[in-house]
């Protein structure tokens, strides 16, 4: 039988041999990695008054990151499917076109949200944030939130079915899917604040979407400050 010591100094020598001890460089994840999202919540400890109570602009967050779990409520809550035999989502849509495109901007990635996988598609590895707030000119509640979410709209989906009127619905749905998203932060405790002035063009590169997808709102979400 090996002795308590000789037993150390085997795992030890196996440690180094296999690398513990060293921290490997960290790899760029590759684009277009899916995580799939906790399952959300269908009841919550605060009720729709009360959430709407709550609800207030906040524009100054703590450095605490949003969990899974929240990340998961929020998105769902925005975008999410309500109806899986039909396709439905939490917010109204015309014509159940579904115009929409909803984007989390973090500390560590840009991701795209996938309402029927309940995931998010990773669209650009790193910290963006600073560039996003540069183009919703410098605003201070974008670079400081721990994420901001980010609707977009593609008109040529709704105009396929209402023509010349699309513009104005896809308008009254991002207004449905935001304070859906504000709501819920709400009634999980965090702070939010809807922000509309920004440079078009340059959110869309930050985004590194299509010129037909088209930024509507930046929502910061965190924690008050």
């Amino acid at each position: 039988m090996l002795s308590n010591g000789l037993k150390a100094l085997l795992i030890i020598s196996l440690a180094f041999a296999l690398g513990a001890g060293t921290s490997a460089p960290a790899k760029p994840r590759a684009k277009g990695a899916v995580v799939e999202l906790p399952k959300p919540a269908d009841k919550g400890k605060v009720s729709i008054e009360e959430a709407l109570w709550k609800r207030r602009s906040v524009r100054s967050f703590t450095a605490d990151k949003l969990s899974e779990t929240e990340l998961s409520q929020l998105l769902w809550s925005a975008q999410g499917t309500s109806e899986p035999q039909r396709r439905l989502r939490t917010a109204p849509s015309a014509g159940a076109t579904y115009p929409l495109e909803l984007y989390a901007v973090t500390s560590d990635g840009i991701y795209r949200y996938d309402c029927r996988r309940h995931a998010v598609e990773l669209v650009k590895d790193g910290d963006y944030r600073q560039s996003l707030s540069d183009a919703a000119l410098g605003q201070g509640c974008v670079r400081q939130a721990p994420v901001s979410f980010v609707i977009t709209g593609v008109y040529a989906r709704t105009a396929g079915k209402y023509g010349k009127r699309a513009e104005r619905y896809v308008h009254i749905e991002v207004g449905c899917a935001a304070e859906n998203l504000m709501l819920e932060a709400a009634a999980l405790g965090l702070g939010s604040v809807a922000v509309g002035a920004y440079d078009d063009n340059n959110v869309a590169k930050v985004l590194g979407v299509q010129s037909d997808e088209i930024p509507l709102l930046i929502i910061p979400v965190g924690k008050p400050a």
